[in-house]
């Protein structure tokens, strides 16, 4: 069977904004939800009684349902496709199928978490794990955290390739550089190589700033049909291509602790945009751990399996580094992480492709603005990804 199914309709990204962030003690996930729900909606300049798909997971009993009835919308197609990290560009790529085939012609993403929040109120307490149920029941008896996985595969990496501890921390260090350059990060002094390997043992290799931060907030995306682009305020990012898949749930399913499903996602999204990595102006990759954004770069074709640890070095990842700029807003490492941040990846990446990343922005080497991004968003314990590109034309 084909990979690429063509549509007469093209689907572009309209809109896009965040909540308030950080730090907000006051505000409920619903509210942040409703926040960033209106700025995108004037962001994008289009009347809400478009909306007629909604895309939601992670609160509430039945996500989508109670937060179209918080936003005072009531949708004729919605998703609450729920993989961890990836689920929001899996839901992008949910989206604009159903908007290519026609069955919804703007399909409003949206996300409000208030995790940092919950912790420091003890409305919650940190989780260890997902659970003892189903297939985790053989690993969790045995101590088996979510973040002692990734250290696992970072290890391995480390054993069969040569990975220094010194070049995951380089991704740490160029993260919080690229933050320093937003605003709207929660952490931007810079931190060194040094300061990243003396940190407090997580879980190893992990030290604290191999890991992500804890923050409230949340953001939203609007898609549509081509037929409304003239309407908007601002110019189309036009959805070129997009790739997902399930990789395993318990470690002993993984075939290869040094190969991240993003492999066959990015490939896909890849194909059926028509283009190469070697095509692609910045990247936007989830972040959780060090990590997951060496190996996702391999995985993506950026450069060859076991070269991620070489290829981070030298400040190839900041803005203006000259290399792959990545997570141009200092990524889940330091600007924010409240819980799955894989829309933030699509936010980041629209305000780089239209110009609108003040202080950050990413220039191609004629001074023009970026031409193609990729989003890469990571589920779970490598058990998922969902990748999109996205292009100005």
């Amino acid at each position: 069977m084909p990979t690429t199914i063509r549509s007469s309709r093209r689907v572009a990204v309209v809109g896009v904004s965040l909540s308030d962030g950080g730090r907000v003690d006051e505000a409920t996930p619903y509210a942040l939800h409703a926040q960033a729900a209106r700025r995108a909606l004037a962001d994008s300049g289009l009347d809400r009684s478009l909306i007629d798909g909604l895309a939601s997971a992670g609160l509430g009993t039945l996500a989508p349902v109670e937060v179209a009835e918080y936003l005072g919308l009531r949708p004729r197609w919605v998703d609450s496709t729920a993989v961890g990290g990836a689920t929001w560009e899996v839901m992008a790529a949910h989206a604009a199928d159903a908007i290519a085939a026609g069955h919804a012609n703007a399909v409003l993403l949206v996300y409000g978490s208030t995790a940092r929040a919950d912790i420091r109120a003890r409305r919650r307490t940190s989780n260890l794990s997902f659970g003892s149920r189903g297939p985790l029941q053989f690993e969790a008896p045995y101590g088996h955290t979510l973040i002692s996985k990734y250290a696992m595969a970072a290890r391995r990496h480390m054993h069969q390739y040569g990975t220094t501890l010194e070049q995951l921390a380089e991704v740490a260090v160029q993260a919080r550089a690229n933050a320093a350059l937003n605003p709207e990060a929660m952490f931007r002094d810079p931190i060194t190589v040094d300061e990243v390997l003396d940190g407090p043992m997580i879980a190893d290799p992990f030290t604290k700033l191999h890991c992500c931060i804890r923050s409230d907030g949340g953001c939203a995306v609007l898609l549509v049909a081509e037929e409304y682009v003239q309407d908007c305020r601002t110019a189309p990012v036009w959805v070129l291509g997009t790739g997902e898949h399930a990789s395993h749930t318990t470690m002993s399913e993984w075939e290869d602790f040094t190969v991240s499903p993003a492999a066959v996602s990015g490939r896909l999204a890849f194909e059926r945009a028509g283009v190469r990595p070697a095509d692609i102006d910045l990247a936007e990759i989830y972040d959780a751990f060090t990590y997951m954004t060496l190996v996702t770069l391999e995985d993506l074709g950026f450069c060859a399996k076991g070269e991620g640890g070489p290829f981070v070095e030298k400040g190839r990842l900041t803005v203006g580094g000259g290399g792959l700029p990545v997570n141009t807003d200092g990524g889940g490492l330091s600007a924010c992480h409240p819980g799955m941040r894989g829309l933030f990846l699509l936010v980041e990446a629209v305000r780089q492709l239209r110009g609108e990343a003040e202080g950050r922005q990413v220039r191609r080497a004629d001074g023009s603005l970026p031409e193609l991004a990729v989003a890469s968003g990571t589920g779970g314990w490598f058990c998922s990804s969902g990748t999109v590109v996205l292009g100005r034309s």
